[in-house]
């Protein structure tokens, strides 16, 4: 019997973080370049297992933690569940691992997060991967701009935030602008039901929501990182997304010139759950050989 190359399994971890056990997931050489990928709402690493497993003879070491307020990470008593904090402790995170340089994948709230780290310690930065992760005013729909505008004082406005962490509210994240739902593994969503479940989650996940409408003011700053940074950048978008549209992926183009963009028909917000066959061997030639300037689209 042939047997192919070796895979290396996952391995799951916690370090202790300014008080905050952080629980993370990695594969690869402790040598090897790093990516760290960070997660969106409402999942957590778990969302990266299909990809790490694809990507599993690349070699990388591939680092994925969940923030506070998410997955298997616990926090102490009174934490402030801010896009601000959740960075401080991703950035601790790197710290605590000896991270000096990484390749960053972004998705989702991973854009937030990861473009604050990248503008406190950019020399860090070696590479950015973005999946659906809007830092331009124009990738915002009119129902992010209808989020992003509540404020916690105006009656209903809880409500509404509150819905998104119910069963339909998550599956309507992952389902909508997905041309084929059958290919969206059950696991996810219903693993993200779980951790939002928890107890004091959904208060946090309510405190996380409001505060979102803090980083479009930092918008032009992380653009002009993007333009000074001269790193490669790859882009990556799924082209139904319900909060952050196709134009928001273009134009990454206009403070990176020289990134790789690709545009998934067919594909929602969390466009590796129905395209990761071919997102993960973009993902593969970009770490090992950089960007490619093709046609946009796939």
């Amino acid at each position: 019997m042939t047997v192919g190359p070796r895979i290396p399994s996952p391995r799951h971890r916690t370090v202790e973080v300014d008080g905050v056990t952080v629980a993370y997931r990695e594969s690869g050489p402790a040598d090897a370049p790093v990516l760290l990928l960070l997660h969106g709402f409402p999942t957590s690493s778990h969302q990266f297992t299909r990809l790490m497993d694809a990507l599993g003879n690349v070699p990388h070491r591939l680092i994925a933690p969940d923030y506070p307020g998410f997955g298997r990470t616990e926090t102490p008593p009174g934490f402030s569940y801010t896009f601000d904090r959740l960075a401080d402790i991703v950035e601790g995170f790197t710290d605590a691992l000896g991270l000096d340089r990484f390749a960053l994948y972004a998705f989702d709230f991973g854009a937030p997060v990861g473009l604050r780290i990248a503008v406190r310690r950019p020399e860090r930065i070696t590479a950015l991967i973005v999946q659906n992760g809007n830092a331009y005013e124009e990738g915002l729909s009119d129902a992010a701009r209808e989020l992003t505008a509540l404020r916690r004082e105006v009656p209903g406005a809880e409500d509404t935030v509150r819905s998104l962490f119910t069963p339909e509210g998550v599956r309507s994240q992952y389902e909508t602008g997905v041309a084929d739902p059958s290919l969206i593994p059950p696991d996810g969503p219903t693993l993200d039901l779980h951790y939002l479940g928890l107890p004091g989650r959904a208060d946090a996940q309510a405190d996380l929501a409001f505060d979102y409408a803090s980083n479009l003011g930092h918008y032009p700053t992380w653009q002009a990182w993007l333009r000074s940074a001269g790193i490669p950048v790859l882009v990556l978008w799924g082209a139904g997304d319900p909060f952050f549209t196709p134009a928001g992926a273009k134009a990454y183009l206009r403070d990176a010139p020289d990134a790789e963009l690709h545009l998934f028909d067919g594909a929602g917000h969390f466009a590796l759950e129905t395209h990761l066959p071919q997102i993960a061997p973009l993902i593969r030639r970009f770490l090992v050989s950089g960007p490619s300037r093709g046609p946009e689209g796939a």
